[in-house]
Formats: structure tokens, C-alpha cells, sequence
């Protein structure tokens, strides 16, 4: 349906980047499923209701998940739930039987880092409630999220909790 919509344009540096982080977590963690949402308009023209997306660097990640039985699934996304933007996780990060996936989260989050750099370029922020960060740093990627990863620490229109939102720093004409 995005691309339909003509929302999954990117720059063509963080689509190369994206590839090669998905490439490495093949291999980091193989039982695990990501999914993107949206990126942005090939055109930059307005991406309501976002401020950002409007120039392919801009990219929203569905929150990974597992379910009671700890087996990596995709969060269900359709017109039903605004594609996964209606969803809210509860206190217990818990949704229709499945809980967030800090640890995937957080291997994805360093991995597209990682991958930036490689690629000459890097990450300028994370979006991603700001109530739930700390989460991230109980995974065994605290340290290198620590040192590298610029979050946001204010709350954002949204909630940020079924998705969290990278905006990579790429020089763009």
C-alpha cells in the first residue's frame, strides 16, 4: 500500500545502507523479522502528517516483536490499525500477544550505524518513546548505543512506541 501511495522513497545512499544492515542481521540474528513502514515522496513534497520524510532520509521501522513463545513475528500492519501506527503497547510492552523486541531493536539500530559509516555517512537521530528507551539499554548493545546513537529525549506527536523513526545524516543536493 506505501508503495502505492508513493511513500517508500529513499535516498539512494540509505537505501544502500538499509540493504547492507538487513545483510548483516541475516547473519546476527537469523530467527529474527524486521519490517519498515514508511520512508518519504520521491519528490519531497509535503509527507503529512510527518515534519520529516520529505527528502529520503527519513525512514520509520515497525518495532520488532515476539510472541509467548519468544519466536520473532512481524507486528500486524493494515488499514485496521493504520498500517501499525494505531497500535499501543501497555505498560507491560505487551500487544495482542506479543512484547517488544528490545534486543532486535537495538542489533538493527547499531547495524544501520555501523552501516552508515561504512558507507561515509551516519545517523543523526532516533526517534522512539522516550519512556521505553531505557529498555534498550538493558540489551547487550547498551555501550554502543550509548556512545553513538543520538535518541530524542522529548516525547513527539506521536507516541513512538510501534515504530521508532531514523533520520540519517547524508549529504543531499
Amino acid at each position: 500500500m506505501a508503495r502505492l501511495a508513493g511513500r517508500t522513497y529513499v535516498h539512494s545512499e540509505v537505501k544502500d545502507i538499509i540493504v547492507s544492515a538487513y545483510k548483516d542481521l541475516e547473519k546476527e540474528q537469523p530467527d529474527k523479522v524486521y519490517k519498515y513502514a514508511e520512508t518519504g515522496f520521491e519528490d519531497g513534497g509535503r509527507f503529512r502528517p510527518h515534519k520529516t520524510h520529505r527528502n529520503g532520509l527519513s525512514v520509520d521501522f515497525i518495532t520488532p516483536v515476539i510472541d509467548k513463545n519468544g519466536k520473532s513475528v512481524h507486528l500486524p500492519t493494515s488499514p485496521l490499525n493504520k498500517f501499525g501506527y494505531n497500535v499501543e503497547f501497555d505498560a507491560n510492552d505487551h500487544y495482542d500477544g506479543m512484547y517488544i523486541d528490545y534486543e532486535a531493536m537495538a542489533a538493527h539500530v547499531v547495524a544501520l550505524h555501523q552501516q552508515a559509516k561504512q558507507h561515509g555517512q551516519d545517523l543523526w537521530r532516533v526517534i522512539f518513546d522516550p519512556k521505553l528507551q531505557p529498555n534498550l539499554y538493558k540489551t547487550k548493545y547498551a555501550n554502543y548505543l550509548k556512545d553513538n546513537i543520538e535518541f530524542s529525549k522529548n516525547r513527539s506527536w506521536v507516541r513512538h512506541d510501534e515504530h521508532y523513526h531514523v533520520d540519517f545524516k547524508t549529504p543531499c543536493e
